[in-house]
């Protein structure tokens, strides 16, 4: 009784940091994204960044990949590019259901780091740095969701 006490003590840790380990920029860069962008989380959210040359469209999901609704909300993207990092900030809007979009001057390459903060409607404002050139990663093939919950299935199987 006393050992499964213990066991069970160490592993509710585990249980909670759990969704944590499912949702790194690694296993997050090894799925393919709906979009074809990256995607990363934030707070509650996934955001899936596509990253084009003056154009940036970002679509909100939930962990699930459910959309969240963008009506009123509003995002900052600061676009960090070349060996001075010159900053090109771009204010993004609610274009459609789930999506913010915005438009400047800037390139997208290898180097660029695009940092985002998003802020809808009665909701905390989060934040996440996408660097859209980066070089997938094994597993690209999975699609959006598949290695959310083959990360999940794989932790349970390791308890």
């Amino acid at each position: 009784m006393k050992a499964s006490m213990i066991a069970a003590a160490l592993v509710a840790p585990l249980i909670f940091l759990q969704p944590v380990w499912a949702h790194t920029n690694e296993s997050l860069d090894a799925m393919r994204s709906p979009h074809g962008g990256q995607v990363r989380a934030a707070g509650p959210y996934h955001l899936e960044l596509v990253a084009k040359n003056g154009e940036l469209m970002l679509y909100v999901t939930d962990h699930a990949w459910q959309e969240i609704h963008t009506d009123g909300g509003e995002g900052k993207a600061t676009v960090q590019q070349g060996k001075a990092k010159e900053k090109t900030t771009i204010k993004l809007e609610t274009a459609q259901q789930n999506m913010l979009t915005g438009s400047g001057e800037f390139q997208v390459n290898p180097e660029t780091v695009i940092v985002i903060f998003v802020k809808l409607p009665e909701q905390e404002a989060y934040g996440a740095k996408f660097t859209p050139l980066k070089p997938k990663v094994v597993g690209a093939g999975k699609k959006a969701g598949d290695g959310h919950h083959h990360d999940h299935d794989l932790q349970h199987q390791r308890h």
